[in-house]
């Protein structure tokens, strides 16, 4: 494929023009090229270009694939609202609320910034896959920009090119595989293994060159004793040979294949006008040219969840040679290179990829769903699982296809189907054979669920289950059930309080105390209250004290005691294993103060010994000379460390906070209140054992429902 390198506006400008044919639309385009151009005057790339070069690269990139002209326009500005004095009202302004908001996305993605540490990495694999859903032409827009900077990855150090190529093929290349679009994501594997390995990628091109004669050769030869066959029966067509890519063919060497038993280095594509002239050509190939068994697929009858349509078979060519031939139409050639980006709609102006993307890919809806995931280290867990990785296809009775993970049950197919299906289902029949729950289901099977209205799931299934959105959804089932065990267990614990207290049960739930109540903690109902008081979210006495106005609660005393009080850092004399060094002064860092189990680096001070940092902690990340080696001997001691927690409400999340503490062997040594107003912000020091356990306390403390989140603090 050759790579066009844009360095002004009349090389974008003449390929729009081939197919973007409304004057205002392209004036639009041009009015967002001068603003982005006026707004970035004076910036320049890494590699030593002005900055604008970059958004004319990404928006010419995205014309190859025929991008609508708001996406166009929104490549352009891309990088306005992050690198220039530019908000998104401004945009909104100049450009419409479409643009703006395309603008505003990419922004967000762009904003992140992914370091070694892995519960950052994991927050923002997080945000990116779930805010490509909002609207499909922003993660297209990240494939292009992602890709333009691949090309220029050359500027960059060592460590940033592998950490950028490794990222490209952990996220963006399975998306983009995902989405159907060959041509983005081929080039960007070839790109991420160029500097990955470029010993094997180099090797493998130098192969390449050294047989790239006698393969054009056979290739020329090929296409022409093709092309005479189809001329025989009037058939009009085109061929064209194709380059298989690097890493595909790193990709087989990998899987122990010698580079002489890789088949479709020698390949060729046909293109017809229709889908029948394409079994006719199939035909007519195989009449004279013997095929290999077992290596024809038909991707025609049976489409690939991206959309891809096309047929392969590989042959005994010419001097026995192996050919692998693949016979599309135009339209679906169109569809193989750009996938969903082949439906870019101009009516009236708008683009209809939304609805495409919600027809035709069941990627996006299995996301939608699981970014309600509570967990971000699940969830990504559950992308890379459910999303990403290899899926078979297998059909309904009436012949629909479900994609689902390479390994997933009945239970996982009748879920995908429906809830009901899934919560009703009593057996399975996978090809007219009856099968247990837990058989895996392999491609092409036609599977059958038989249900019951009055049956409900096993709680087994939970574990038999492969898919996330599966396991949720019995999950959710049972919640129902426990949240009315706990509405009863609620209802019980305050009914015995006030008898204790001898307080009369009928009045204290008077109608005023209980809009009292609710109003004070925020709940919607008297339901919700003791859903609450039954998980133990809260105590009877808080909600009796509401009425009574007694004071105080214990977790009221403890957050008295710890408001605003300094925390010392402990003393850590053989806590730490300094490598090489067995007696020098040793401090924990007050920037990041790590815990037993956090990946730690010790740092040589001037006269001060060795100040030990977290991995994570950007004070250490420059200062490669005076770094050593340290590592956490077997201690029990507990070490101090901030989380900083935001929330909506003041008083009683403080006190969930400190009630949290109760079953995690945890100790509130302080809490400082940073912000207030719509919400609040809290720096919460604990005292902690080690990571395991702070970790499990982080995600207790993000299932209060008031709070916004919760993270370490790094000052």
């Amino acid at each position: 494929m050759t790579i066009t390198k844009v360095n002004g506006f009349e090389q974008l400008n003449k390929k729009l023009k081939t197919y973007i044919k409304n004057e205002e639309e392209l004036n639009e385009i041009e009015k967002a090229y001068l603003f982005a151009k006026e707004k970035h005057n004076g910036q320049k790339r890494i590699s030593g270009e002005d900055y604008i070069v970059h958004p004319l690269n990404v928006a010419y990139i995205l014309s190859e694939i025929h991008a609508d002209s708001k996406t166009i326009s929104a490549a352009l500005l891309h990088d306005t609202i992050e690198d220039c004095d530019v908000t998104k009202e401004e945009l909104e302004n100049r450009f419409g609320l479409e643009v703006s908001k395309l603008v505003e996305s990419i922004t967000k993605i762009n904003k992140l910034n992914f370091s070694g540490d892995n519960e950052a990495v994991i927050a923002n694999q997080r945000k990116i896959l779930v805010g490509m859903t909002e609207d499909v032409r922003v993660i297209i827009l990240k494939l292009a920009d992602r890709l333009h900077n691949m090309r220029t990855l050359w500027a960059l150090s060592e460590k940033r090119q592998k950490d950028n190529a490794k990222e490209t093929l952990d996220i963006f290349t399975p998306i983009a595989h995902r989405l159907g679009i060959n041509s983005i994501k081929s080039e960007l594997e070839d790109l991420s293994l160029r500097y990955l390995k470029p010993d094997v990628y180099y090797q493998i091109v130098e192969k390449l060159n050294k047989t790239k004669v006698e393969r054009d050769n056979y290739i020329v030869e090929m296409m022409e004793s093709v092309s005479k066959i189809l001329n025989e029966h009037d058939i009009k067509h085109e061929i064209k040979g194709r380059s298989k890519s690097i890493y595909s063919i790193y990709k087989k060497l990998d899987k122990g294949k010698s580079f002489n038993e890789i088949y479709d280095l020698l390949a060729l594509r046909v293109f017809v006008d229709t889908e029948a002239e394409c079994y006719q050509v199939l035909g007519l190939i195989h009449s004279k040219y013997r095929p290999i068994p077992k290596r024809f697929k038909d991707y025609i009858a049976m489409p690939k969840t991206n959309m891809y349509q096309s047929l392969h078979t590989t042959i005994f060519g010419i001097d026995g040679q192996l050919f692998e031939i693949q016979i599309r139409t135009y339209e679906m050639d169109k569809v193989a290179e750009n996938g969903i980006a082949s439906h870019w709609s101009y009516k009236e102006g708008k683009s209809n990829m939304q609805s495409e993307m919600e027809q035709k890919l069941q990627f996006f809806r299995v996301i939608m769903e699981l970014k309600n995931e509570e967990s971000e280290e699940h969830f990504v867990d559950s992308v890379k699982e459910d999303v990403l990785k290899d899926t078979i296809y297998v059909f309904t009775p009436l012949g629909d296809v479900i994609e689902l993970p390479n390994g997933s049950t009945p239970i996982d197919f009748a879920y995908r189907v429906h809830s009901k299906v899934g919560d009703t289902m009593i057996g399975a029949i996978v090809n007219n054979t009856i099968v247990p729950l837990d058989y895996k289901l392999k491609d092409n099977d036609i599977v059958k669920i038989n249900t019951n209205k009055n049956s409900t799931p096993s709680k087994e299934w939970i574990n038999i289950a492969k898919t996330t959105q599966a396991k949720n959804k019995i999950k959710s089932f049972f919640n129902k059930t426990v949240k009315e065990d706990y509405y009863n267990k609620g209802e019980e614990l305050l009914n015995k309080e006030l008898k204790r207290r001898k307080i009369p049960i009928n009045s204290f739930l008077s109608s005023e105390n209980i809009d009292k109540i609710i109003g004070e903690l925020k709940y919607n109902d008297l339901n919700e209250l003791y859903i609450n008081l039954g998980s133990s979210r809260i105590s009877p006495n808080q909600v009796i004290n509401i009425i009574t106005e007694e004071n105080i609660t214990k977790e009221e005393i403890i957050l008295n005691k710890t408001k605003d009080k300094e925390v010392v850092l402990p003393n850590i004399k053989n806590d730490i294993i300094v490598k090489g060094i067995d007696d020098i002064k040793v401090n924990i860092a007050s920037c990041c103060k790590p815990v037993n189990g956090d990946r730690i680096v010790g740092y040589i001070t001037k006269g001060h010994g060795i100040t030990v940092h977290r991995m994570a902690c950007p004070n250490v990340n420059d200062l490669n000379e005076r770094l050593i080696d340290v590592k956490w001997n077997n201690t029990k001691k507990k070490y101090p460390t901030s989380l900083l927690i935001k929330s909506l409400d003041d008083k009683n999340v403080l006190m969930e906070i400190v009630s949290k503490t109760s079953n995690s062997d945890i100790t509130i040594e302080s809490i400082k209140t940073l912000t207030s107003g719509d919400d609040y912000t809290y720096q919460v020091t604990v005292l902690v054992e080690n990571k395991e356990k702070l970790m499990k306390y982080m995600n207790d403390l993000n299932m209060i429902s008031n709070i916004l989140s919760v993270e370490r603090l790094i000052k």
